[in-house]
This record gives C-alpha cells, structure tokens and sequence, in this order.
C-alpha cells in the first residue's frame, strides 16, 4: 500500500519536535521525526528494533549510555529495549523504521 502525504497527521512529540506516520503495515513501520535546534528526543525504551537515518542535521545520539554524533547521511540500528535518545544540535529530520510497527504511533 502506496500512503498518501497528509495520510498521518503531525504530530508534536515535545519542545521542537514533530513526529510524522509515513507508512506502516503489521511488521514495519516508517516514521519522520523534524527538529528544531535542541529539540530533545528524551531518553526512552521500547521492544522494537529501530533504524534511524540522519536526512538533515546533526544530532547527538545516546544509545544505552554511549554518546555519538550523528549527521547527515549516517545511520544507526538501536537494539529492542536499549535506552536512547537524542537532542538536534541544528535544525534536522530523522527518518526512523520500526520493527514491529508501533502501535502507539496509531
């Protein structure tokens, strides 16, 4: 299934952070995160396995207590249930996927 581009509402996930469903079935689940500078994504956990990739931006990235920065062009695979989070040391976008969907982004 094609989704279309007002499908998904934004949604504001904090201070400087909007969140965007791009496409979803059962087993994936593709999501926007934009930014604005110090926009914090805080520090959380979840059963499912993510891969992020740093469409614009820089951002430092914590995953389980290790610092990384990340930008443009990079990505990372966070583990199920490792502690993470980030915070936009400009104005960014990530493109997060999730497996299995997050349901609670619905």
């Amino acid at each position: 299934k094609v989704s279309e581009k007002n499908e998904f509402p934004t949604v504001s996930t904090g201070e400087g952070v909007t969140r965007r469903v791009l496409s979803h079935n059962e087993e994936l689940m593709t999501v926007e995160f934009a930014f604005k500078k110090d926009g914090v994504g805080e520090l959380h956990n979840h059963p499912h396995i993510q891969s992020t990739f740093v469409k614009e931006g820089i951002f430092a990235f914590s995953v389980d207590g290790k610092e990384q920065r990340l930008e443009a062009g990079d990505s990372i695979i966070i583990p199920g249930n490792a502690v993470h989070g980030c915070t936009a040391l400009e104005d960014g976008i990530l493109i997060d996927t999730f497996t299995p969907r997050r349901d609670d982004f619905l």
